[in-house]
């Protein structure tokens, strides 16, 4: 009896009274671990369970601003690596709440099963249960509740952000190239924050706009990496001092925050899938660029991008390729060739639908390429390019010219302003440093003044880059600056050997239809008309380049007529 006894005794006795513990400390968000006292308090809660359980502590993890409802935490990790160890560091996991450890239910029983097998259990001193199935029950139950409670806060967190967009305040994070974030307002306690352009780089941004639109003095668009190789090259860099690459630049061309539109909640955060447009949060701030210059890049990288269209149709060396199609079924017109019976070689535009499906799939034409090619140049020379034709479309924006620079030269006093703040703080630090009021072997001097020299230098070529802009304006619009425009695009669609520019024709023409042997309709946008007509005039196409007025500038269809031969 006595030695029955004594053995029930033994196996009676809990393992977790020579238990190592290790403490689990989390809070949700860095503010949090800066301001809150919650990670002191569980500290505190948890070594006074243990001491009261007598267990040894053997080690802390605390995680300073990262959700429960996913196991991508440094200290989690580190954590569940000495759990797992052979024989584990600890034998006990504490943590204030099963909520600290996780407030996914699905992972939570992952975790604890997992460390179950190598002899680790997990305890939480506010929820105090034992290992019967009653307790596990309690503890799944508690855990999807964690779980629920987490979404339903997310949930009304999300939507209250995306009022505090749509008011235009800032929801966090760091700013886009060429904004700052500026206190707006104060309600009680809490700060409202905003976007306002910020003039030390939002000069960059209106050049590499200027660049893929026109390049480096309108010698022609510029793709990503040529962008970004003259940047480099030129010693301009990002906001943090890096250097550009392709994803940057296009992160710059095609974010809708610089034509005044930012979007919050574009993407899930997890998942990082895109969301619907409808579940966009608009935010109003200043605008960089224009809408039209924003909108004749995004159809530049469409007309790029290899998705869109054929790698042959944008380097390509024929004429219409990938700009003309059939009127009748809107199929590409495809090159074809063919030899006659004395060995003459011939090249057609033919309807791609009907080389495919034959008449019945569509009765489009069959053209003479260099026919075709003559009439479309010819037209744009002798009709498209007249001067009073030009005058009608320019008309409104003449107008906005004068506002146009006035703005621009606000933008140049705000910078030199900045560079004079900038040298004198220099300044200043200098004079400090020679008084001996300052301490050479303070390890932030070196930084401080390596910021300002930056800031000083950079505001300093952006303002000079930005009043090269304006003095590339020139004078004003009139009957004859028009007339030089004509000539000057006139002599840009014709190269040195007599045939036709391919860029400077696709620049001005956007669509070619054909419609018949005696009529074929050409098309483009306003927007892009006059871009051309600048930049081949030497007048800086960012100045003229807003919204259209029309869809297109193709106003009659009796001038799009050709002769057959």
């Amino acid at each position: 009896m006595t030695n029955a006894a004594a053995i029930r005794v033994d196996e009676a006795t809990p393992v977790m009274a020579t238990a190592r513990a290790a403490l689990y400390m989390r809070v949700s968000t860095s503010r949090q671990a800066e301001h809150d006292l919650s990670i002191p308090d569980q500290r505190r809660q948890m070594a006074g369970h243990c001491l009261s359980k007598g267990w040894e502590i053997a080690a802390e993890f605390v995680e300073p601003g990262n959700t429960a409802t996913d196991d991508r935490r440094p200290s989690f990790q580190a954590m569940i690596d000495a759990a797992m160890e052979k024989p584990p560091a600890f034998n006990v996991i504490v943590v204030h709440s099963f909520s600290r450890f996780f407030r996914d239910q699905f992972q939570f029983e992952f975790y604890v099963r997992k460390l179950a097998k190598n002899g680790v259990k997990l305890v939480s001193i506010t929820q105090d249960l034992g290992d019967d199935p009653m307790s596990v029950m309690m503890r799944q139950i508690m855990t999807l509740f964690d779980e629920y409670q987490s979404k339903e806060n997310a949930k009304h967190t999300l939507r209250a952000m995306n009022e505090n967009a749509r008011q235009g305040f800032w929801n966090g994070a760091r700013a886009p190239i060429g904004y700052r974030i500026v206190v707006s307002e104060q309600r009680g306690a809490k700060l409202k924050k905003k976007l306002e352009i910020d003039p030390i780089h939002a000069e960059t941004v209106r050049l590499i706009y200027r660049m893929a639109l026109n390049g480096i003095d309108n010698s022609g668009a510029m793709g990503l990496k040529r962008i970004a190789t003259w940047l480099n090259d030129n010693n301009i860099r990002t906001r943090t001092g890096g250097r550009w690459g392709l994803a940057a630049v296009h992160q710059v061309l095609t974010r809708t925050t610089y034509i005044g539109e930012h979007r919050f909640n574009t993407r899930d955060h997890k998942t990082r899938t895109p969301k619907p447009e409808a579940e966009h949060a608009v935010m109003e701030v200043p605008p960089i660029v224009t809408r039209a210059e924003w909108e004749a890049v995004q159809r530049s990288l469409k007309a790029r991008s290899p998705m869109a269209m054929p790698p042959r149709a944008v380097g390509g060396t024929t004429l219409l390729t990938g700009i003309c199609f059939c009127a009748c079924c809107g199929g590409a017109m495809t090159l074809r060739t063919g030899t006659s019976s004395v060995g003459r070689k011939y090249r057609y535009y033919t309807c791609s639908t009907k080389a495919r499906q034959g008449s019945k799939g569509c009765p489009g034409l069959t053209v003479p390429m260099d026919k075709l090619d003559a009439a479309v140049a010819e037209h744009l020379e002798s009709r498209l390019l007249e001067p009073k034709r030009l005058e009608a479309l320019m008309d409104q924006i003449i107008d906005r010219r004068d506002e146009w620079v006035d703005r621009r030269r606000q933008h140049v006093a705000e910078l030199e302003r900045r560079a004079t703040e900038a040298e004198t703080k220099l300044k200043r630090l200098y004079e400090a440093i020679e008084d001996g009021l300052i301490d050479m072997r303070d390890s932030s001097l070196k930084d401080r003044i390596a910021e300002l020299t930056v800031i000083r230098d950079q505001t300093r070529g952006d303002a000079e880059r930005a009043v090269a802009h304006i003095e590339k304006i020139g004078p004003a619009i009139t009957a004859e600056s028009l007339r030089r425009f004509a000539l000057a695009a006139k002599r840009k669609l014709r190269n040195d050997d007599g045939s036709f520019a391919r860029d400077h024709l696709r620049a001005i023409a956007q669509r070619v239809e054909v419609v018949s042997k005696t009529e074929v309709r050409i098309l483009g946008t306003r927007t892009e008309l006059l871009r051309t007509l600048t930049a081949a005039s030497g007048v800086e196409a960012a100045v003229l380049g807003v919204r259209g007025f029309e869809p297109k500038w193709r106003a009659r269809q009796d001038s799009n007529l050709w002769p057959p031969d």
